[in-house]
């Protein structure tokens, strides 16, 4: 899976593991969420592209690189994708905020669609799809699918954790998009949860049970 990365920096996997413990409060744990977000958007936004800019600086004029093109989009897929926002936020501040809403049916694990507002014109952004899990990949890949049917062409896929089974799903739906993860765990188990994961990262983030 050459558009795949899993992340391997220490303090990322630290991080992961700090997220893990059952014992890590709302507040922690919100933090750790929006810190590892930021470091993965550091290396997942590796190649943004750059154009010559002309600037004064105290010494003399001087073409120097800013980010080219339109502001960048980062797409959460809500909730627990609102959790990651702010740490790529904090990489590009300027970023426009889209959000896709979708909620996994009890029953069936499909996930089904009840929000989305995409920053225009989304054809001409690169887009950061943000989810802290990415379990069966229902949800991811129907996220991605309705920022396609949008016009976005762009797009790039982040999650701090993810199952084999929903990586190897949005590798195949969507061959054509780069997917950033920070650990890649073992396995679903038989109610679609990361075995060994850390709980529902929604309740987690808002403190919600």
């Amino acid at each position: 899976m050459d558009n795949v990365v899993i992340m391997d920096h220490p303090l990322i996997q630290h991080k992961i593991s700090m997220l893990r413990d059952k014992n890590t409060g709302t507040n922690e744990f919100r933090t750790l969420v929006e810190e590892i977000a930021m470091l993965m958007g550091f290396e997942a936004l590796r190649d943004l592209p750059l154009e010559e800019v002309e600037i004064e600086t105290p010494i003399e004029t001087c073409k120097t690189p800013f980010i080219a093109g339109k502001k960048m989009a980062i797409v959460p897929i809500l909730r627990a994708g609102l959790g990651m926002v702010g740490g790529i936020l904090n990489l590009v501040p300027s970023a426009k905020v889209g959000h896709i809403g979708l909620y996994r049916d009890p029953e069936t694990h499909e996930p089904h669609e009840y929000y989305c507002k995409l920053p225009e014109p989304i054809e001409q952004r690169t887009i950061v799809v943000v989810d802290p899990m990415l379990a069966t990949g229902g949800s991811g890949s129907d996220a991605i699918r309705m920022i396609k049917d949008h016009g976005g062409k762009h797009i790039k896929f982040m999650c701090i954790i993810a199952a084999p089974e929903g990586l190897k799903k949005l590798h195949e739906d969507h061959p054509d998009i780069q997917i950033y993860v920070g650990h890649l765990d073992r396995e679903l188990n038989e109610n679609a949860y990361i075995c060994p994961g850390l709980g529902d990262a929604g309740d987690r983030i808002f403190g919600t049970k």
